[in-house]
């Protein structure tokens, strides 16, 4: 009987052998919430496990199926994503127990084979800024979108079919394609002081760090020593953070030097020559934008979409010059965080109607997060 017991423990991951820990999760938004990241500490595991060094964990739905985490660098917060109905709530466990492995659905990295490019990307979408030995090129720290109709990670790919093959990544080979053009503007949703009524776009990035990669959240940190403010300079810091499943990224801003104080700040969207569809959603928090997405051969590729959510409040949303913006007051004493991010209409978004709708949703859910309880 007792080698049956341990058999069958053993086939069930140590379901019904182990102590276990409740994870709850309520959402009390009226829509469904799939495949949201959350998180909580291992702190709160170790006593209620018995937890001894070395022990991992594993996370079980209602199935009894594994559920992909990442323990983030702080070595003590685990992420995992849920799927939770409108108005309802959803419960998980937490036992020791042998994780599988997880598949990569995050990544990012300096690109120094193609002028010191910082790339990175999720399941969804994929992003890049320019770096110092682009500076000859007069960049900006605007960001670059490459839009994907694939799961799949496709920096390192592209990068090396263009650098290697001629294969270029301005043409859609059948997993997305770069159709976005910055120039010296803030791109899609790039973010600068707007002092004097002047959006003040700086330059590239002068040091990148990767904090976390994956496989279900990505961090970098970039840094920008000289962005001007009228007559004055700031040094930039810009943490961005991008999860497995997610549109849209999020960004936390620090300013210092002589020029720091509380001012207004500007998250952007460039409008090309043949401007699309603005969305100028101040009292939902975003702002949106929908083109026709044309490849460098002019080969049409449907249509493209960029957003800026700003969960707190946004003063004014406008259009500026070549930028739709939403202004928004930078404190000199906290970092100041907002979202960014794009689609497509081959990958999720049949409509620009879809496209916004997402981004309304997305600040509903910054504004009502999913709340967690460990039981």
């Amino acid at each position: 009987m007792k080698r049956f017991i341990l058999v069958l423990c053993t086939v069930l991951g140590l379901v019904s052998c182990s102590k276990a820990v409740e994870i709850t999760v309520y959402n009390k938004l009226p829509f469904s919430r799939n495949n949201e990241m959350v998180e909580f500490c291992l702190c709160s595991l170790e006593h209620k496990l018995s937890m001894k060094e070395g022990d991992k964990i594993i996370i079980l739905d209602k199935d009894n199926k594994k559920v992909p985490y990442q323990i983030l660098s702080d070595t003590k917060t685990v992420i995992f994503p849920v799927s939770v109905a409108a108005k309802d709530s959803v419960k998980y466990r937490v036992l020791i127990g042998k994780p599988d492995s997880v598949a990569p659905k995050t990544f990012g990295r300096k690109v120094p084979e193609r002028k010191d490019d910082f790339a990175w990307e999720s399941d969804r979408i994929a992003f890049r800024m320019y770096g110092p030995a682009l500076a000859p090129e007069n960049p900006s720290d605007g960001v670059d979108v490459w839009l994907k109709r694939t799961e799949d990670l496709v920096v390192n790919r592209f990068y090396k079919d263009d650098l290697e093959k001629g294969i270029h990544y301005h043409i859609d080979h059948g997993q997305g394609l770069d159709c976005y053009k910055v120039a010296h503007t803030l791109g899609a949703g790039g973010i600068a002081p707007y002092v004097d009524k002047t959006l003040w776009v700086g330059n590239h990035y002068n040091k990148a760090e990767v904090i976390e990669n994956g496989p279900l959240r990505t961090v970098f940190k970039l840094t920008y020593d000289t962005v001007r403010v009228g007559k004055k300079t700031v040094k930039e810091t810009l943490l961005v953070s991008i999860d497995a499943g997610s549109q849209l990224n999020k960004a936390t801003v620090v300013y210092e030097g002589e020029g720091r104080a509380s001012m207004p700040v500007a998250a952007g969207i460039f409008l090309h020559d043949s401007i699309g569809v603005i969305k100028l959603a101040k009292d939902r928090f975003y702002i949106g934008y929908a083109e026709k997405a044309t490849s460098d051969a002019g080969v049409p590729s449907g249509r493209s979409y960029v957003g800026v959510v700003i969960p707190t409040k946004i003063n004014e949303a406008k259009q500026e010059g070549k930028h739709i913006i939403a202004v928004a007051d930078y404190k000199s004493d906290r970092p100041f965080e907002y979202y960014f991010g794009a689609g497509w209409s081959k990958w999720g978004f049949a409509s620009d109607q879809d496209w916004f709708n997402y981004l309304d949703q997305f600040a509903q859910k910054l504004r009502s997060p999913l709340e967690v309880y460990v039981r």
